[in-house]
């Protein structure tokens, strides 16, 4: 009894292997045939069912031979709409774009133009790489805009647009905050100010107009003893804008303690300054430190011109 259930259930699985290996030879054979009409309909049919991956090896073999025929608008449109189902954006993208720029009058290339956009901003990258797609897609989306201006998928277009500048913004706050943590501290003032201007309203700016005070007197503290009362002066500067600008901030002591060093420093430096003016040996060697500060300043540079592409 048991053995005759083995073979029926091997016969049953005989029968159902050779029924799909007959159905794959069908498809194989309609898809190197010549029979254009046939494989669009099949296709048509395959996508209905929601057979994308089968549809789409059906469209991508008419996309040559059906441009400037009459039922192109039908098979450029599923082909796009296909690629988009099985979530490869990078040719959905493509393809939408190929579609409403080809056939701008047809009532689906206002969905085409913003489903362009859309895919880009399905494939745009976290906000820690690199963001071309990303403007890429805000690009688009403005372009929509522009183009359909009483759509109703306006508002959706505008969000989307919001979001990915919200992605900019967070990586150019991440990048900024990086020259601080690597001691680059120059470098760190000017990229918050960036920060700062090209995002002036930045939910940032109290921690990063404080970190420009922390950067500026580290900058400052590291800097060579002719160049550090200056250096100081500009800390103390950004200190008492800070303190105008945000006068209960949770920043306010480390704030005002960075502005009372820099106050200290600036006494030290002028009194090693006006003893090097007595001491000839002092003086020499702030001459030499000078010079070394130089030349270790300028091998750094050096460095970074050769790792930047």
């Amino acid at each position: 009894m048991f053995k005759k259930q083995i073979l029926l259930l091997t016969g049953l699985l005989i029968v159902l292997l050779l029924a799909d290996v007959g159905c794959r030879s069908k498809y194989e054979k309609l898809k190197a045939s010549n029979d254009n009409a046939k494989k669009f309909q099949e296709g048509k049919r395959l996508y209905d069912k929601k057979e994308y991956a089968k549809a789409l090896g059906l469209f991508e073999t008419l996309l040559s031979r059906y441009r400037g025929t009459e039922g192109a608008t039908d098979l450029f449109y599923l082909n796009a709409m296909a690629n988009y189902k099985l979530k490869d954006y990078t040719s959905a993208a493509y393809h939408f774009n190929e579609f409403a720029t080809s056939y701008p009058s047809d009532p689906r290339a206002e969905e085409a133009r913003f489903l362009t956009a859309y895919c880009y901003y399905l494939d745009a990258p976290v906000y820690s790489l690199d963001q071309e797609n990303t403007y890429k897609c805000i690009e688009k989306l403005q372009l929509f805009i522009n183009l359909y201006p009483k759509s109703d998928r306006v508002a959706e277009a505008s969000k989307l647009i919001q979001d990915l500048r919200d992605r900019l913004e967070l990586k150019a706050y991440s990048n900024a905050k990086l020259y601080l943590t690597i001691g680059e501290n120059q470098s760190a003032v000017i990229a918050f100010g960036n920060v700062l201007r090209d995002y002036p309203d930045t939910k940032y700016a109290e921690e990063l107009e404080f970190l420009t005070i922390k950067a500026q007197y580290e900058y400052a503290h590291q800097s060579r003893e002719y160049k550090q009362e200056e250096r100081y002066t500009q800390a103390i500067a950004s200190a008492d804008q800070f303190f105008d600008k945000y006068p209960k901030s949770a920043y306010t002591a480390q704030a005002q303690e960075l502005r009372k060093d820099s106050q200290a420093g600036i006494a030290q430096v002028k009194r090693i300054l006006a003893d090097a003016r007595e001491n000839e040996k002092l003086a020499r060697r702030l001459a030499r430190k000078d010079s070394v500060f130089i030349q270790q300043r300028s091998e750094t540079q050096d460095i970074h011109k050769k790792v930047t592409p």
